[in-house]
């Protein structure tokens, strides 16, 4: 059978809880974030992980680069609680493993990158003989176990994280600076937890270059295929530190969007240089344009030429501007009878040029409602989705509404 190529179909992995939220198995394509404040200002990262919260981020992670800064977890914690809010939370850990112990502590998922947990970057050149590999991985073992030990006890997931910029000199060394490298580095701290019969386990191959990071990613789930299917874990996509505006939106498109139309990805990030309220409303359209999760109102709309019996710009915005707040609706805006009724076929509710200053409405493929005068179309437009039971009155406007751009 050849796969559908205009419906999502989405790899199968078992679920991962973290905290109340579920990543992989039957859950949301969920959405996260980092906030980008010191751990040590516990007002500040309270703040922002709430305001995080607020525009619709379902993970929010935090550094604890030190001891110290993952002791203090446990206030930040607190605090978000206190304000009525349950969003998990996760500890990012990089370089060592006794703040990875602490943060296990009080919150509830920890990401480590295997590339600095228990392991250098000197850019040294090394030649490692198979028993001197062997041997740094049973020093790893013992550095890594603690910790998996502690998230099996207490409940807490992990995300196992290899960034293309921090391969060990050990991975390196044996498979260079690649995708295959990356997913290797992965898969032996994934083997150690499974030793050990811990399999809350998420994956990321992140980098800033695209194309490493789409390779990896499809890399590392045909070896976790091949492996069997109880290495069936999810994984969480993004592309590292993209940048900022239309360059850092373009790169995050590209390769988030390619992977989940692979039906790749259980959790996404955004990573923008900007606050990170702005990355979520980009992960919404991400998400809505590979057609995995339909969080808002969908138009199609055509480019416009010779043919176009009205204002297209214009037009669009007054419907955009009088529909936008629905959710899981899609509308078509063709400016002619040309293209219109195919191009918009998998449209809920379609507006078409059918003569100069004339209109008509259709229902999916079907035109039912012909030449009414343009001044009067977009009402009755709203009219036809009201019939069929797919309106819904606008919320009031809020102060966050910013965030969503």
């Amino acid at each position: 059978m050849i796969p559908s190529t205009s419906s999502y179909q989405r790899r199968i992995t078992r679920e991962v809880k973290v905290g109340n939220v579920g990543i992989g198995g039957a859950n949301p394509v969920r959405v996260q974030s980092m906030i980008t404040s010191d751990t040590m200002d516990t007002a500040a990262c309270i703040a922002q992980t709430l305001d995080l919260a607020a525009v619709g981020c379902e993970i929010v992670r935090i550094t604890a680069p030190t001891v110290k800064d993952a002791a203090n977890l446990e206030a930040i914690a607190a605090g978000v609680r206190a304000a009525g809010c349950d969003v998990p939370l996760v500890a990012d850990i990089h370089f060592k493993p006794e703040a990875a112990l602490e943060a296990a502590k009080w919150v509830e998922k920890i990401r480590i990158n295997p590339g600095n947990y228990a392991d250098t970057k000197k850019f040294a050149t090394l030649e490692y003989s198979d028993a001197e590999y062997a041997e740094e991985l049973e020093r790893i073992r013992e550095r890594f176990t603690p910790l998996v030990c502690l998230c099996k006890e207490r409940g807490v997931a992990m995300r196992i994280g290899t960034n293309h910029g921090s391969l060990s000199d050990r991975i390196m060394n044996r498979y260079g600076d690649s995708p295959l490298g990356m997913v290797e580095s992965a898969l032996e701290f994934a083997q150690i937890a499974r030793d050990l019969g811990y399999h809350d386990l998420v994956f990321s191959m992140k980098a800033s270059n695209v194309k490493v990071m789409i390779e990896a990613y499809r890399l590392l789930a045909a070896r976790l295929d091949a492996l069997g299917p109880d290495w069936n874990y999810p994984l969480h996509l993004g592309v590292t530190e993209a940048g900022d505006g239309e360059d850092g939106r373009i790169k995050s498109a590209i390769g988030i969007g390619s992977l989940l139309c692979d039906g790749l990805g259980d959790t996404i990030r955004v990573s923008l240089t900007e606050d990170s309220v702005h990355e979520i409303p980009v992960a919404y359209a991400i998400l809505q344009a590979a057609g995995c999760r339909i969080t808002k109102t969908e138009y199609v709309a055509c480019p416009s030429c010779g043919r176009t019996l009205f204002d297209l710009q214009e037009t669009t915005a007054r419907i955009k501007a009088a529909t936008n707040h629905l959710t899981g609706v899609k509308i078509a805006i063709m400016g002619c009878i040309v293209n219109g009724p195919g191009e918009m076929a998998d449209a809920d509710f379609g507006y078409v040029g059918g003569a100069p200053n004339k209109i008509n409405l259709y229902v999916r493929k079907s035109p039912v409602r012909f030449n009414i005068p343009e001044n009067e179309a977009v009402d009755r437009l709203i009219d036809l989705i009201c019939e069929h039971g797919k309106w819904v009155d606008a919320p009031p406007a809020t102060p966050d509404e910013n965030f969503h751009g």
